[in-house]
């Protein structure tokens, strides 16, 4: 994992070229034609965004099918966007948190909360925000929309990334000390190639993941005026409105391709690339492939214009640049540490006390204790879908995420097929949850559960495939030489390797399930209405209403629950998988 700078390209570019070594082949025309379109339509597409907002006005969302692959393209451009701002809110938040107990003190918790808050939740506070800063023009409503998107995205991410760090091998970690690295240079040539594979796979199912949440995050309202977007969450919203299935299956059509593009474009490369950075002693003997990446690979002038950014960025990455995280404890000050740490604890304290005695100050205008049970009550009812569905979803996914992640051919058949899988929007179910309900009579407390794990549960998959692809290969030969077979493999070997994984993608599923509550627990198709009693059921009814007090409550008590879950449970698990399960 560790990486030496390389030598600039020869400054005799003209014998270089005499010799044939930057002549362009075939690889090179086709590669250009490629950057060249992408270019040109990331062009179109943020032309788009800065258009006066009069201009949705004249031409609104339609179902015309020839409309879809502009639609598309914005759509598409939204969700890079919010993933560009997830990977840099993943690189120092989660960094901050993975090496400062103090900061993790605050960020853990955020994290927690912030995936349980529903993303209309969000918009509810940011559009007005970013309309007013920029006015008339569509860059404002697009902001809002790739904020939204990037609260679909971000937490996932940088869990995923703060579990990687706090799983560095030992061993490794005391060898970029031995060999003198800075804070700086041991993060970026052993902390972050070890989280890659993890990350990359994350990155995937928030891609796929945010589809769930483009509907709502393109048709924005604001007071008394909506906002729609061209995207194809909006047409698909249109299109569920007016019941029409054909456009239904137009907008899925049109979502699984730009799924198949996107996943052949750039994460099949950088799945390929990143196989490098895979922490084992031997060479694995199934290797990931994509021919895009082997494209950029046999280019001649791309190679070498990409050379001197090689050079900079290896640089960059060997400063010995002082760390901005507080350095170990001296023996001669622990009380002054210790008296600091307090401190910062009673900071934490006040300060979260003083937003709760806020939020009850408003609240208890207009409410009372019976409202507070109702909507514990409520809580309850959802904690319990959402841990039996955890857990369903664990004994499901796990032994088949296992099987694909130890088979990285399969892997690559799959990951098109499963990014579709998560990036399909429940939504489209619901129209069929509601009829097959009320014509069977069922009972909509139980069977419209399902609907809450749809989206979510794909983080599990998700994750164990990036365990089971990072398991160290000299590891599975090991088990192989001792004949470890059956039950015992699993308890003794793979399950160990990937359950780190595990529990990371089994968080983002729980605040996920939270979060998907709360349309799922509330369906409707045209005029017919079911409703499951529980807290999604609560804060919907309370949204629609315009009830802004119940909508508080619904909010703090949800928070409250996955807070208490994430404390008496998955937290404690991170520290299990950290102390006992790392590789060392």
């Amino acid at each position: 994992m560790v990486f030496s700078p390389r030598k600039l390209p020869e400054r005799n570019a003209l014998a270089a070229f005499a010799t044939g070594r930057y002549a362009p082949n075939a690889y090179d025309a086709l590669a250009f034609v490629l950057i060249i379109g992408l270019i040109a339509m990331i062009a179109h597409g943020i032309g788009e965004m800065h258009a006066p907002l009069t201009v949705l006005a004249h031409t609104p969302v339609t179902l015309d099918a020839s409309r879809l692959p502009e639609y598309g393209l914005r759509t598409t451009l939204r969700m890079f966007a919010a993933m560009l701002a997830s990977l840099l809110f993943t690189f120092t938040v989660a960094t901050l948190a993975a090496k400062n107990k103090r900061a993790e003190l605050v960020i853990v918790p955020a994290l927690d909360i912030l995936q349980s808050v529903p993303v209309l939740g969000f918009l509810t506070f940011t559009v007005a925000f970013f309309m007013r800063l920029f006015p008339g023009s569509q860059l404002g409503a697009e902001c809002a929309s790739i904020f939204a998107i990037f609260t679909a995205q971000a937490w996932n991410m940088a869990f995923s990334f703060y579990q990687s760090l706090r799983t560095v091998p030992q061993d490794l970690d005391e060898v970029s000390r031995g060999f003198g690295f800075s804070a700086w240079q041991r993060f970026w040539r052993l902390e972050a190639p070890f989280a890659a594979p993890g990350l990359i796979w994350n990155m995937m199912m928030s891609m796929s993941g945010s589809w769930f949440f483009v509907v709502a995050s393109e048709a924005i309202t604001v007071g008394n005026t909506t906002v729609e977007l061209p995207g194809i969450g909006s047409y698909l919203a249109h299109a569920i409105d007016h019941r029409n299935f054909v456009a239904v299956a137009w907008a899925v059509l049109a979502m699984a391709v730009l799924i198949a593009l996107y996943d052949q474009l750039l994460f099949r490369p950088i799945v390929a690339w990143a196989d490098k950075f895979r922490f084992e002693q031997t060479a694995g003997k199934d290797q990931p492939h994509s021919w895009m990446y082997e494209l950029m690979r046999r280019t001649r002038v791309l190679k070498h214009l990409y050379q001197p950014l090689d050079w900079l960025s290896q640089r960059m990455m060997a400063l010995r640049l002082r760390s901005i995280m507080p350095a170990a404890r001296s023996q001669a000050a622990p009380q002054r540490g210790l008296l600091g740490d307090r401190l910062w604890l009673a900071v934490v304290i006040l300060t979260a006390f003083a937003g709760g005695w806020l939020a009850f100050d408003y609240m208890r205008q207009s409410l009372g204790w019976y409202d507070v049970g109702h909507a514990l009550v409520a809580g309850l009812a959802t904690l319990l879908r959402v841990v039996v569905l955890i857990a369903l979803a664990s004994v499901i996914w796990v032994p088949i995420g296992v099987w694909i992640g130890l088979r990285p051919r399969v892997a690559q058949r799959i990951q098109p097929l499963a990014q579709f899988l998560a990036a399909f929007p429940a939504n489209v179910l619901f129209p069929v949850a509601v009829v097959v309900i009320v014509a069977t009579h069922a009972n909509p407390d139980l069977w419209l559960s399902p609907l809450m794990v749809l989206g979510t549960q794909w983080y599990i998959l998700f994750n164990v495939i990036a365990g089971a692809s990072a398991f160290p290969g000299d590891l599975r030969e090991v088990a192989m030489v001792y004949r470890l077979h059956s039950w015992t493999w699993w308890r003794k070997v793979i399950l160990p390797g990937v359950f780190p994984y595990y529990v990371t993608g089994a968080l983002t599923a729980s605040g996920g399930s939270w979060n998907a509550s709360i349309v799922a627990e509330l369906a409707n198709w045209g005029d017919t209405r079911i409703e499951a009693f529980g807290l999604g059921s609560y804060i919907a009814k309370a949204t629609q209403a315009g009830d802004y007090r119940r909508v508080v409550l619904g909010i703090a008590v949800m928070s409250l629950f996955v807070t208490l879950l994430n404390r008496i449970l998955w937290r404690r698990l991170y520290v299990f998988a950290e102390r006992r399960l790392r590789l060392s």
